[in-house]
């Protein structure tokens, strides 16, 4: 499978742009960052350190740096533009730093953190296993992980049978989603990890007022698509109308469930 997230180094720097500036206006959503924020809130020990593995733009990461528990918060990700991003944006934040560096081979050292954040990371990596490997080990004993991602086998745009949108989203999860069950395995991988007394929780997110992402989604489906041979560019271009077309109208349904995982280290 083919997928956007872990071919930073391929991908055309205009288009990785566009991601950089979604992830900037609207990194996950208020109700998904609150969750995210809720979630790591429980495993934050006074003074403690934290590493979000694949930052993005760091909007996760600059949260956290605000709660006054935080001695310091560190945000890795692959993308040299994204963790570029992400220090512009963190300008004046002490407590903040932002490196390049694979959540496959983290050059920190053993034990070096209080609390290991993974949002929506998982479900675009080809080893899970070893991002959770890394995690663990970077770990002090009893440290706090906290994973969230989406179900990504829930996610649908379609208001009908055969609506022509669900065929951009099957493009789009083709394109840029590694496992749509992710959330299915979560808590396997984090035990043979070595994590212990994890416990997973799911919620839904409908996006129908806010649909700047649930349109992007369409874009990029159809782009695919397009790109595949599937279909034409003048149906590609029409696909995406569509899509704006019924979010001005505010008919452009979103519905996908995510699910937190909070778990420590043995």
């Amino acid at each position: 499978m083919a997928d956007f997230y872990a071919r930073y180094r391929e991908v055309e720097a205009a288009a990785l742009a566009k991601v950089a500036e979604l992830m900037k206006a609207r990194p996950a959503g208020p109700q998904l960052r609150g969750r995210s924020a809720r979630g790591a809130d429980r495993s934050l020990p006074r003074e403690t350190r934290v590493l979000e593995v694949g930052c993005g733009t760091g909007a996760i990461a600059r949260m956290l740096a605000q709660d006054p528990r935080v001695r310091e918060v560190v945000g890795v990700d692959p993308s040299p533009l994204l963790v570029a991003k992400a220090r512009h944006l963190a300008v004046g934040e002490k407590r903040l730093r932002f490196d390049v560096a694979d959540g496959t081979a983290l050059s920190f050292g053993a034990s070096s953190f209080d609390t290991v954040i993974l949002h929506r990371v998982l479900s675009h990596v080809p080893r899970p296993e070893q991002v959770l490997d890394e995690a663990a080990r970077v770990l002090r004993p009893g440290g706090g992980l906290a994973v969230f991602d989406g179900n990504f086998a829930t996610l649908t745009l379609g208001g009908g049978e055969d609506d022509p949108l669900e065929n951009c989203v099957s493009a789009f999860l083709s394109a840029h989603v590694q496992d749509l069950w992710i959330v299915q395995h979560l808590a396997t991988l984090a035990a043979e990890s070595g994590f212990v007394s994890g416990r997973l929780r799911s919620f839904g997110q409908v996006q129908m007022d806010d649909t700047e992402y649930v349109v992007t989604i369409v874009e990029r489906g159809a782009t695919a698509l397009v790109a595949a041979g599937r279909i034409g560019a003048y149906l590609g271009e029409a696909l995406k109308a569509e899509a704006r077309r019924r979010a001005q109208a505010g008919a452009l349904f979103g519905q996908i469930d995510y699910a937190c995982l909070m778990a420590r280290k043995a």
